[in-house]
């Protein structure tokens, strides 16, 4: 099933990104780009989502922010080269 139209991301995309360790629709969004246009399909991602166990949210609130920032994924975008130059 389609979650998000405007991208074409069905909710088995999203659920192999949960697997993977997204745990909220901002990190989806990051790997997806769903919800991210419209952004009618943010509560039903949210849904998929539920409120189950996110091991990075734990290891946040053990205040162990190197495994997280660790077990980050790379960004999906590289910096235009004219941004990189000015950062």
């Amino acid at each position: 099933m389609y979650v998000c139209s405007c991208f074409g991301i069905t909710d088995k995309q999203v659920k192999d990104h949960a697997a993977a360790g997204a745990c909220t629709p901002r990190q989806i969004a990051s790997a997806t780009k769903a919800g991210t246009d419209c952004g009618s399909c943010v509560r039903t991602i949210q849904g998929i989502l539920g409120r189950g166990a996110c091991p990075r949210r734990e290891l946040l609130e053990k205040g162990d922010a190197a495994a997280v920032l660790a077990a980050a994924p790379e960004p999906a975008l590289t910096p235009l080269p004219e941004l990189a130059e000015v950062a």
